[in-house]
């Protein structure tokens, strides 16, 4: 298995995650999430050194540009760099993103150390996912914390069972297969990224929930709900310990093990 980039699916990407509910959905939590999170890292009036890595179009770069944070937008897709830069730029931040078209693994390498590091939809994509966390951690400051989402694998085996797809659930692997589909390779067993955190030198302080129930309701109450409603009831539901749990993606907020 090798890491998967997305230079050749990226305006399909786009179109079927971020041009849609379920990207309206995890946009809204996200957002949300770090409303709460960040004021423990805000011990000043300075902005924050963010990255953000595999950050896609920039929806999250371009909000936490927003609100005034030094954010620095790394991308591997070539493709999904320029669209971000597109965007941000746009916007006329007060500071000016920094833009750097590398993997996780070279961004580890050059040493540098940032105040939020943040990780949304990649392990799922990358070989070693453990080795990952372990980068990961090395880019934060010690005081620093990691917003990490990751495709939940417990959510995918929820999924086909509510569906009755055992047969699949028994022979097929329930990664995604091939170079052309939008299933990860390697969904997250989420006791799996708890190892990999501790083992990490990482302590998980808070989880969300993104898309709790979305990806279960069945035509057409699906189709016939309207945004705002799914996106209130989300939010609602998504930190609630009865149902976080069955979000497509988990996300957490993890910081250096001698912080709190």
């Amino acid at each position: 298995m090798t890491d998967r980039y997305f230079d050749h699916l990226g305006a399909r990407f786009a179109q079927r995650i971020y041009d849609s509910p379920k990207g309206a959905i995890r946009l809204a939590v996200l957002q949300r999430d770090l409303q709460q999170w960040l004021p423990a890292l805000l011990h000043s009036e300075s902005p924050l050194r963010i990255l953000d890595i595999g950050a896609g179009l920039g929806q999250i770069s371009l909000w936490l540009a927003g609100l005034g944070h030094q954010v620095t937008v790394a991308e591997p897709s070539e493709a999904m760099l320029d669209a971000a830069r597109e965007r941000i730029n746009a916007s006329n931040p007060a500071l000016p993103a920094r833009y750097l078209q590398a993997p996780l693994q070279e961004l580890a390498a050059q040493g540098e150390r940032y105040d939020l590091v943040v990780c949304h939809a990649v392990l799922e994509w990358l070989a070693d996912p453990a080795q990952a966390l372990q980068q990961l951690a090395s880019l934060l400051q010690p005081d620093g914390a990691l917003s990490l989402a990751f495709y939940n694998r417990d959510a995918l085996i929820y999924k086909n069972l509510v569906k009755g797809q055992f047969k699949k659930l028994r022979k097929r692997p329930l990664s995604g297969q091939g170079k052309s589909g939008l299933t990860p390779q390697q969904p997250i067993d989420p006791r799996d990224a708890a190892h990999w955190s501790a083992a990490a030198g990482l302590d998980c302080l808070a989880t969300s929930g993104v898309r709790v129930f979305y990806d279960y309701m069945p035509e057409p109450f699906c189709s016939n709900s309207s945004l705002e409603d799914l996106v209130e009831y989300e939010l609602r539901y998504s930190q609630h310990p009865a149902y976080q749990h069955l979000g497509r993606y988990l996300h957490w907020w993890l910081r250096p093990a001698t912080q709190g």
